[in-house]
């Protein structure tokens, strides 16, 4: 792990480390999303290819080599001003902190995300830790946050998933410069 994956927060209340996943952090992603419930399980492999193949766009919390969060994202191929946030997951001991907001910043701070202008992800409606941290997050940066469904119960899930909506958070530039 190069020190330019880390980025340090130090404050009263807590000690953690943000950075960008390697592969050998793959099992240890896998244990904290089975942990963090309603968030889909993938398997331990998927989890993997993205502490690999996506590290750029995903964030490790962890506090004396302990994972405590997890944000997997991606650059969306046919819109590159647009992040697509899969899952946060923040183990129940660091809840409380505001993780799930200072990952997100981190992760808009960094290098690949300059051009980003806009950020997606989808919620089922009974998901209210996840609509609560995307609407503070929307707030917090000035953005304006919308949905609307996506990932239909009965057209696309065969009716054993909720439906899940697509919340895009619009990004004011200003606000993007001040979380770097």
């Amino acid at each position: 792990m190069t020190k330019e994956n880390r980025t340090v927060f130090t404050n009263t209340r807590d000690h953690l480390t943000l950075r960008k996943p390697a592969k050998e952090d793959g099992s240890e992603v896998w244990a904290l999303i089975s942990q963090c419930p309603p968030l889909d399980q993938n398997s331990m492999y998927m989890n993997l290819v993205q502490c690999d193949h996506f590290a750029d766009t995903c964030i490790l919390a962890e506090r004396g080599g302990r994972v405590l969060g997890w944000i997997s994202a991606h650059i969306k191929p046919d819109a590159p001003d647009t992040i697509f946030v899969w899952q946060v997951a923040v183990h129940a001991d660091a809840r409380g902190l505001g993780l799930g907001k200072r990952m997100l910043k981190s992760l808009l701070g960094r290098q690949i995300c300059a051009d980003i202008r806009k950020m997606e992800t989808t919620i089922t409606r009974s998901n209210s830790a996840s609509w609560g941290l995307f609407q503070s997050f929307a707030r917090d940066m000035g953005g304006e946050l919308s949905d609307a469904p996506h990932f239909e119960r009965d057209a696309h899930l065969d009716g054993q998933h909720a439906t899940e909506h697509l919340v895009t958070i619009a990004l004011p530039r200003r606000r993007l410069r001040a979380a770097a």
